[in-house]
């Protein structure tokens, strides 16, 4: 959007009020589309409505109004529209003084969650799960809002956590193109977490109900056309839902989403915005079906996050409710093992998969209750840990207990260390065609075979070869 050979005009320029102004005096729009600039250009947007810079320019505001703005991104506006749907939400209140917030939370009671309102990446956000925690948290989330104001929520962490990325044309149709299911459970920022695509552990039942109650939630907010990213937590006891949030934007998650399904989301907003409709627009990968049909894959999509805590010495490298990642990978299998096994070695960290690689011994030296307790805390190396574990035979009910992470993640993960039990029995020079199909269909890599059976690695590709089993591509 900003190529000079594309745009009709560029201008770097300071995001300021001031010269958003004189460039729509130049310019004279017709119309903004702040749905497709992140955070900063819903803030912008908000900022010229208030101004009344949009009205004195005569410049309409196309994807979501100001209206629809202000209800998704202020806590207390959105918590009441939700609310007025039937939609549950987690028991809260709002403040904009530490006065206020001191109320709330005595009314609410302790563990919480602060949400700052307007804000980006979790900036700003926190757990509290004492007094001298929750005064720190609160000061921080109302310094970090822009209009100075906090939800205070009690604390699901612990929960099963998704997001719908949805999509609304002029008439209506509303669509899911992709859902998304967290490994981390709440308490984790879903930038820090593994996420995959499709979701795996919903029932269809649980997946239509989050699928109506994400319309519903699109509808009332106003979200006129374009795409949206709403966000829901489940209780793994009891199956009851409560949404989270909703961002009425293309966001970091409508890339992951475009990216897996090849669903141009960015594009068709664009076209939605101007007032095509979903039925108008054909689909880019089969060009004989509209956009309006929802997208369906046959494998399975992981994003592993790349952190760079090796560059900043002081930081703890434990992950909670504010994004710390600089980046992404996103892998895809046929199976959740091999596409999280493909992101693992695609981190560029050294890493050949999850483990098998000479990085696992510094895990190895670790005692099972030790690496438990360290399992316990969200870090980079929570998988791993994880994989440790379960290799070496602790109950998997056990590690969900203190982990939270759902028991099909951990059997996915226990079937990778069982493949890898198996290799290291079976060896290379034992190795049928159907031992190679199958290592390979739980993601193992050449070197990393090479490195379990402590060989070099064009012997083994050699061996692999020999045996008839080679890669192949599919297009997505």
């Amino acid at each position: 959007m900003t190529d000079p050979d594309f745009a009709d005009a560029t201008y770097v320029e300071p995001l300021r009020l001031d010269v958003m102004e004189a460039i729509i005096a130049r310019e004279r729009p017709d119309a903004l589309l702040p749905t497709l600039g992140g955070q900063t250009a819903l803030n912008l947007a908000m900022e010229l409505a208030e101004a009344g810079v949009l009205d004195r320019y005569e410049v309409e505001l196309i994807g979501a109004d100001a209206e629809a703005i202000a209800t998704a991104e202020d806590r207390e506006r959105f918590k009441v529209a939700m609310q007025e749907i039937g939609l549950v939400v987690p028991l809260s209140g709002i403040a904009h003084t530490m006065s206020e917030a001191r109320t709330v939370v005595a009314d609410i009671g302790l563990p919480v969650v602060i949400r700052p309102a307007y804000i980006l990446g979790g900036r700003g956000t926190g757990i509290a799960s004492n007094p001298e925690e929750f005064e720190a948290a609160a000061a921080n989330g109302i310094e970090a809002s822009p209009i100075s104001e906090i939800l205070i929520e009690k604390s699901i962490a612990g929960w099963k956590e998704y997001e719908l990325e949805v999509m609304r044309d002029r008439a209506d149709n509303c669509v899911v193109i992709c859902s998304i299911e967290n490994l981390d459970p709440m308490g984790v920022h879903t930038g820090d977490s593994i996420t995959v695509a499709p979701a795996q552990t919903l029932s269809d039942v649980e997946y239509q109900q989050m699928r109506d109650a994400a319309f519903a939630c699109l509808r009332r907010v106003g979200v006129e056309t374009g795409g949206s990213n709403v966000q829901f937590a489940v209780d793994p006891a009891t199956g009851q839902q409560v949404i989270i949030e909703m961002n009425p934007r293309v966001s970091r998650s409508s890339a992951l989403a475009s990216k897996a399904t090849g669903f141009p989301i960015a594009k068709i907003a664009a076209k939605l915005a101007v007032g095509y409709t979903l039925d108008e627009i054909p689909n880019d990968i089969t060009r004989e079906t509209p956009a309006a049909f929802e997208p369906t894959i046959d494998y399975v999509v992981t994003k592993i996050p790349r952190w760079a805590f090796e560059k900043f010495p002081g930081t703890s490298g434990v992950l909670g409710t504010s994004m710390q990642s600089v980046g992404e990978v996103m892998a895809i299998g046929r199976t959740f093992a091999e596409s999280l096994q493909k992101g693992m070695r695609s981190l560029e960290n050294g890493r050949l998969g999850l483990n098998g690689d000479p990085a696992e011994a510094a895990l190895d030296a670790l005692d099972d209750e030790a690496l438990l307790a360290a399992a316990m805390v969200p870090t980079p190396a929570r998988v791993a840990q994880l994989e440790v574990l379960l290799r070496r035979g602790v109950d998997p009910d056990v590690v969900h207990q203190a982990t939270w992470v759902d028991p099909w993640f951990l059997d996915q993960i226990l079937a990778i260390s069982e493949e890898r039990l198996h290799l290291e029995s079976v060896g290379p020079d034992a190795m049928g065609r159907g031992d190679w199909r199958r290592a390979k269909q739980m993601g193992f890599s050449d070197a990393q075979l090479a490195y379990l059976w402590d060989r070099d690695v064009a012997d083994v590709r050699s061996a692999r070869e020999a045996a008839g089993v080679r890669p192949t591509y599919k297009t997505v």
